[in-house]
């Protein structure tokens, strides 16, 4: 399950990371396109290297590349990183794993079936039948006892618990075994219609039963697991997180003896490539934060594309980059204004400057919840409005008699754009911001800031009139995407208190389909709710969706079942070296 959060680690990888290549996400020299809803669901949009098991050869080593040592490999810690997550794929359970377009698929590894109660009924219940063969490293079968304590854990209802709240534990009302060790039944305070979020990745009991160890930071070794593989080494000194073959494991043995995670900082990722000391490695970061330049990054891109041995493999990530209104900041407080700002913005072209040197497709993203490639997708950008923006704003007073910056009551129409420091396609996409708007009479400013300072001093204090940043997109779209849009309400002090709506708009009709959304069980009406959603989103003005963040990873030739994942994740028993014809 995905935890959105924006916290300043998150803000590191604003619009440039690959996030440690854990994503889930494309064959080699593929450059996957976004899939339109009516397009052939079974197509794939990652671009990984393919290849039948029987084709991989047993044994060997693999080394990937990550950006340090997590401090935790407990995704729902607060410390977490897309390292943490990568890693955990390897270690721990997921009941369902995402598939290309995002739609959770039953893991038969640990699953052997889930079934919930039809629509209508309830309450709602959900029978998991587990795998009798899973088992945790210490010989344990999981059971019952592991969702209820990871349950008891990411609730909220016991504040000494100090993680982070997925969506979605708080409607479980009990879970109980069934008829037998091998089945569970979790029954709903509220029917949960993304109830297949849950659960993954799963931690034995021994590691959320108890506050006390749950708020600890799970590192080192001697913890139970019930992947592919086991934790052998955990080494934040030198640098190195090495996984090994689980004895106990019951499914497809895993091919590679052993997988050696190496710090490496994006910077030095090219020369680590080109001197044979990693065979994977995300470059997304090496080739936009590590380079001062567009320039620059473009040469990097043609000697990461040189390398002897190595693909660059892309694909469209699972994040969603997006420019942001704060709502709270005259004359954006105006509704009008900002649907003029959003019309004025040309989507098609802030893509082509951002993803194009990457050599990705130039995809415009036309919905705030969905990505262009997953299932559903629809772009509702006509919602915001007729395609005018002069009018728009002459209508809304904004005048523009010499054809330069638009004035009202005496004041000009410009607002300040905070980008992240250091990202190169953050600096094109701001480029190509300001020149849209200035079409249009919006004078921007692009201000940079440092990812330690982007959330805390900006973001959240309200100290911006325009955002460029990105949110993780994932398989829950309601759970995951509510808080970004929830309306503010007032706290404590009787302030609002936007939370993570950073733009600081928000209406009780968005808040009653997200919650109609979060209910419904019928995949088909739950969907029309996100639609009805987003079409509101647009007329408010929340925010403009720009495109998918682009995801870059080498990965050396002769290396099976790695690559941009987009939205899954690395099946790694399977991952290893191609037999030698």
């Amino acid at each position: 399950m995905r935890v959105r959060q924006l916290t300043a680690a998150a803000a590191a990888l604003l619009l440039a990371t690959g996030l440690g290549g854990c994503s889930g996400h494309p064959a080699p020299g593929r450059t996957p396109a976004p899939v339109p809803a009516s397009a052939d669901p079974t197509a794939t949009t990652g671009d990984v290297r393919p290849a039948d098991r029987t084709a991989v050869r047993d044994g060997g080593v693999l080394r990937w590349a990550v950006d340090g040592v997590p401090a935790t490999l407990n995704v729902y810690q607060g410390a977490a990183t897309a390292d943490s997550a990568l890693i955990a794929h390897a270690l721990y359970p997921s009941l369902f794993r995402p598939d290309e377009h995002g739609r959770l698929v039953p893991d038969p590894d640990y699953l052997e079936s889930a079934e919930s109660t039809p629509p209508g009924q309830r309450p709602q219940v959900v029978t998991y039948r587990l795998n009798p063969h899973a088992v945790w490293s210490d010989g344990s079968p999981l059971s019952a006892a592991d969702l209820a304590a990871q349950r008891a854990a990411l609730s909220g209802l016991d504040p000494a618990y100090r993680g982070l709240r997925p969506a979605g534990y708080d409607a479980v009302d009990s879970v109980a075994q069934g008829a037998d060790p091998h089945e569970v039944r979790v029954t709903f305070r509220q029917p949960y219609a993304e109830w297949r979020s849950l659960f993954g990745p799963l931690y034995p009991a021994a590691e959320t039963g108890r506050p006390e160890v749950f708020n600890r930071a799970l590192t080192g070794d001697g913890h139970p697991g019930a992947g592919p593989y086991t934790l052998s080494r955990y080494d934040a000194g030198a640098g190195r997180v090495t996984v090994v073959r689980n004895p106990l494991w019951w499914g497809d043995v895993p091919k590679t003896d052993r997988i050696e995670f190496l710090a490496t900082p994006p910077e030095q990722r090219l020369d680590a490539l080109d001197q044979d000391r990693l065979d994977i490695a995300p470059l997304t970061a090496a080739l936009d934060r590590a380079v001062p330049t567009p320039e620059a990054a473009a040469t990097a891109l043609r000697r990461a594309e040189s390398l002897p041995g190595v693909t660059v493999h892309r694909a469209a990530a699972a994040s969603l980059t997006q420019l942001t209104v704060n709502a709270a900041r005259t004359p954006l407080t105006d509704p009008a204004v900002r649907r003029a700002l959003a019309r004025a913005v040309d989507r098609r072209r802030i893509a082509e400057a951002a993803l194009t040197p990457l050599g990705l497709p130039a995809a415009p993203l036309g919905s705030h919840l969905l990505a262009g490639d997953q299932e559903g997708y629809r772009d509702n950008s006509a919602a915001a409005g007729p395609a005018d923006a002069a009018r728009l704003l002459d209508d809304a007073g904004w005048k523009r008699p010499d054809g330069g910056t638009r004035t009202k009551d005496g004041k000009a129409l410009a607002l300040t754009l905070l980008v992240p420091a250091g990202s190169v396609t953050a600096k094109r996409t701001a480029d190509a911001l300001t020149a849209d708007l200035a079409e249009s009479g919006i004078a921007l400013k692009p201000v940079t800031s440092p990812a330690e300072t982007f959330v805390r001093d900006h973001l959240a204090a309200g100290d911006y009139d325009l955002a460029l940043f990105s949110w993780p997109a994932g398989p829950g779209p309601v759970g995951e995407q509510r808080p970004a849009y929830a309306k503010p309400r007032p706290g404590p002090d009787g302030a609002l208190d936007p939370g993570t709506n950073y733009g600081r708009s928000g209406t009780e009709e968005i808040d009653r389909l997200f919650d109609r959304a979060a209910a419904e069980l019928d995949p088909a009406a739950r969907l029309d709710l996100l639609q009805e959603a987003d079409v509101r989103i647009w007329q408010l003005g929340h925010s403009v969706p720009l495109y998918q963040r682009p995801e870059l990873v080498a990965v050396r030739d002769g290396v099976a079942g790695a690559g941009a994942f987009g939205f899954g994740h690395p099946r790694f028993q399977d991952t290893g070296w191609i037999r030698e014809r």
